[in-house]
């Protein structure tokens, strides 16, 4: 078990890829903390499943967009479990909208869950990690944040996640040489959400990779796996993109 006994933090796992990310990090032994911010019940069906698979895991409300909410967090995951190892950043939000109708309280809502939460974890968290000197931060971006790949309609959400990429890379820089900070870029993916497509949308989604194929969310999520453990000590500063071959095109 290439993570037995480490110990991660996983923003917005009561579901979708975060859900993932936990289960595949609790089958290779990790101890897990389930961040989520609304649903309790979710959240505790959450570490039940973990727990059935036979890893520990506590669930931790908290609102990644609030200092005392983070620190608290990481103030609960080391009482229970005495360290960190792990820091996945998911918690993010997108809500489509044409340019001529985002507001400046849109773009604040967006950057304040997908950019501002991801430096307040990571700061909170590498505080910890410092002091042991090991540790690994992987942040979900998107291929929307890539150079290429923005899209209309959801610019608020691209310049998010292309925010997320850059921040990733100058923390890589910061936090060197003890702790590696890396990124996966998904493409369009099997979530909850797709899961309620319409069959063209769907279809045009598929066509619009070389693999003619949704990304599952458990490719994400062993790819955050393998980010997470020692195989990848020599990787920092590296965003991994998983989209079936969208970003080609």
């Amino acid at each position: 078990m290439m993570l037995k006994d480490k110990v991660a933090i996983v923003t917005g796992s009561s579901r979708g890829i975060g859900k993932a990310t936990v289960l595949e990090l609790a089958k290779h032994g990790a101890k897990i903390v389930v961040n989520y911010r609304e649903s309790d019940k979710k959240a505790e069906e959450v570490v039940e499943e973990i727990k059935s698979i036979g890893s520990d895991a506590i669930a931790v409300k908290a609102d990644v967009t609030r200092p005392n909410d983070v620190k608290e967090m990481v103030r609960n995951t080391i009482e229970k479990f005495g360290k960190i190892d792990i820091l996945v950043n998911n918690a993010g939000i997108i809500k489509p909208k044409p340019f001529f109708e985002l507001t400046v309280e849109d773009w604040e809502k967006n950057l304040r869950t997908n950019l501002i939460g991801v430096f307040l974890c990571s700061q909170e968290v590498a505080r910890a990690m410092s002091e042991r000197k090991k540790g690994k931060i992987i942040n979900v971006a998107s291929i929307r944040g890539l150079p290429h790949c923005g899209r209309k309609g959801i610019m608020d959400y691209s310049a998010s996640k292309a925010a997320v990429i850059n921040f990733t890379k100058t923390l890589a820089k910061e936090l060197a040489p003890h702790i590696n900070v890396n990124a996966v870029a998904p493409g369009f993916a099997e979530t909850d959400i797709a899961k309620n497509w319409d069959e063209k949308v769907r279809e045009s989604a598929t066509k619009d990779t070389y693999l003619e194929r949704l990304v599952q969310v458990k490719e994400i999520a062993k790819a955050i796996v393998y980010l997470a453990s020692d195989d990848s000590d020599s990787m920092t500063g590296h965003v991994l993109v998983i989209d079936s071959g969208y970003s080609l095109k």
